[in-house]
């Protein structure tokens, strides 16, 4: 049975996979401030990753390496998996992505091949 997620963390990962990042950044936070426990990391982790790939689609490298490495980082105290979340692939496909913007530097950051986001995908 999947576990059922607060309706903000449903809306803000739906946003994500479909890659609208500033609106998964709307939801996501309001979902972490109204929780007081530990889980609001998870969606703080989300979260951030959602916002790199929002300031990679505007040129911002040094906004997507900062934001994707500090969601990964915060993503690994849930691996493999949380609330029925897929943590563990999606931070293997984050640091993919954070290693692709690396080799491409500052000045190819529109190179970054878009077809490699990830999605939060359900154990």
């Amino acid at each position: 049975m999947r576990e059922s997620l607060p309706e903000p963390v449903e809306r803000g990962i739906h946003e994500f996979n479909r890659g609208e990042f500033f609106e998964c950044h709307e939801h996501l936070e309001e979902a972490w401030m109204e929780e007081s426990g530990r889980i609001r990391y998870l969606y703080q982790g989300i979260l951030q990753v959602g916002v790199g790939f929002y300031h990679q689609e505007n040129g911002n490298w040094k906004g997507a390496t900062g934001l994707l490495r500090s969601g990964i980082d915060r993503l690994r105290e849930f691996e493999p998996a949380a609330l029925g979340i897929d943590v563990a692939r999606l931070n293997r496909e984050a640091e993919r992505c954070l290693q692709e913007l690396h080799e491409l530097g500052p000045e190819r950051v529109e190179e970054f091949d878009r077809s490699g986001v990830p999605k939060v995908e359900r154990v």
